[in-house]
C-alpha cells in the first residue's frame, strides 16, 4: 500500500530539521534489516525520540511503525497522522489489543518500534525496561535491534520548555548489532541482555557528544552521575510517589 502520510511527513521533518541546524550523527543504521519484522528497541529522552528512531531506519528504506500511546491518537493534529503513518495506539488498560497489532506487523514483515522504558525518563539514564518487547520478538520471530538517542532532551522533553529555534543543536544515534530472541530463552533474560546493549549504546552515544553545557545554568540536560543537575532516578521516583 502506497505511503500518501509517512514519506511526506518524513519530507517536513527533515525541513524542519535543516531550518533548526540539527547536526545529526547517525551510525550503525546497518544493523537494521532491509526487509523482515524486527522490534526497534530505544531508550527515551524526549517527545521527538521515535522520529529520530525513524529516520535511523531511512538508509535502510525502513519505515518504523511505533506504538504509542491511545490519546496521541485521539489529538485533532497528531492523531491523523500517527493513523496515517500506521502507528500502533496503545491502550493501557487494553494492553492486549495493541500487543496482537505489533504482531499481525511484525508477522507482516514491518518494523516496529518500542520504547521498553514505557515512559520519558526524567533522569536521563535507563529506567527498568518491561518484557513485552522481547516476548513479540520472540512469538514473532523476528531480531531485536537496540539503539540509544543523545541530545534530543535538549528540543522537548518532559518537564522542560520546547526548544525549537535554530540552535544547532548536536544529536547523536547509535544503532546496535541484532539481538535474537530465541523462543527457548526466558524473556527476562533477553530483556536484561538488551537493556544491557542499549546502555552500552547509550554511553558510547554520550562518549561521543561533541558539546558540553555552556555555563551552571546548562547542566540540567546532564544525568547527575556524569556532573550534570538532572534529578537522580531515585528524585524522580520520590517525586512521582508524592
Amino acid at each position: 500500500m502506497a505511503e500518501l502520510v509517512y514519506r511526506p511527513v518524513i519530507g517536513f521533518a527533515r525541513t524542519l530539521f535543516k531550518a533548526w541546524d540539527l547536526k545529526i550523527d547517525c551510525q550503525g543504521s546497518e544493523n537494521i534489516p532491509r526487509s523482515g519484522g524486527a522490534v526497534l528497541v530505544s531508550n527515551h529522552i524526549s517527545y521527538l525520540d521515535f522520529v529520530f528512531n525513524g529516520l535511523a531506519a531511512l538508509p535502510q528504506k525502513r519505515l518504523v511503525r511505533f506504538m504509542a500511546k491511545e490519546s496521541v491518537f485521539r489529538h485533532r493534529v497528531s492523531g491523523p497522522l500517527m493513523r496515517g503513518m500506521k502507528h500502533i495506539p496503545v491502550d493501557r488498560t487494553q494492553g492486549e489489543a495493541a500487543y496482537e497489532h505489533a504482531l499481525r506487523s511484525l508477522r507482516s514483515g514491518e518494523i516496529v518500534g518500542v520504547f521498553p522504558e514505557a515512559t520519558i525518563s526524567q533522569s536521563f539514564t535507563l529506567k527498568s525496561f518491561k518484557s513485552g518487547a522481547a516476548r513479540m520478538a520472540q512469538e514473532a520471530g523476528v531480531p531485536l535491534i537496540p539503539m540509544a538517542v543523545w541530545g534530543t532532551q535538549r528540543l522537548w522533553t518532559k518537564g522542560h520548555p520546547r526548544n525549537f529555534k535554530r540552535s544547532h543543536t548536536p544529536i547523536t544515534i547509535r544503532v546496535g548489532e541484532a539481538i535474537e530472541a530465541s523462543k527457548d530463552k526466558y524473556a527476562g533474560a533477553i530483556t536484561r541482555q538488551l537493556r544491557d546493549r542499549v546502555q552500552e549504546l547509550l554511553e558510547a552515544a554520550q562518549r561521543a557528544y561533541p558539546v558540553r553545557p555552556k555555563d551552571a545554568q546548562d547542566t540540567w540536560w546532564i544525568p547527575a552521575h556524569l556532573g550534570g543537575t538532572a534529578p537522580t532516578p531515585e528524585q524522580v521516583r520520590e517525586a512521582e510517589a508524592r
